[in-house]
């Protein structure tokens, strides 16, 4: 076995180890990474003697805990991270134009999620009973906090 296959099995054991703790948690894929990185070593242990063993154990020490560190820098998780802001919303009722009692229409279908209207002002409902179709007039039964429930008003 060459230099170059038992430096490649160790790169390969180091990205799995990274790979884990970035990507697929659980940790079997990290336990193959490193035994992926002590089979080059003990490799290069048989093929090469004891002098290039230890300095091949040396060298695959140092660079793992470099990468480790160099991963743990804040820079680095900054590349990574996405920075978007978030715009959306939650529901904020109206307590003037949306109560108990009030009347509007379904601009979406209920099922049971959707969207009405209530005086101009448009909120997410949820119906209380099965589905719900659009354009039908609905009626608030409850407000629970940012929650409007809707029935069918016949």
């Amino acid at each position: 076995m060459s230099w170059i296959s038992i430096i490649f099995i160790i790169i390969i054991g180091l990205f799995l180890m990274i790979l884990d703790f970035l990507v697929i948690p659980g940790g079997v894929v990290a336990i193959i990474g490193v035994l992926s990185m002590v089979g080059g070593v003990i490799a290069s242990f048989i093929q090469y003697g004891t002098t290039a063993g230890f300095l091949c154990l040396l060298g695959t020490a140092i660079f793992t805990i470099g990468s480790f560190v160099l991963m743990m820098r804040t820079k680095t998780w900054r590349r990574l991270q996405l920075n978007t802001q978030i715009d959306g919303k939650m529901n904020e009722v109206n307590e003037e134009k949306v109560q108990v009692g009030s009347v509007g229409k379904a601009i979406s279908r209920l099922a049971p999620m959707g969207t009405g209207e209530f005086d101009g002002e448009v909120v997410e409902v949820s119906s209380i009973q099965d589905f719900i179709e659009e354009n039908s007039n609905i009626e608030v039964t409850k407000i629970d906090g940012n929650k409007i429930f809707v029935k069918l008003k016949l």
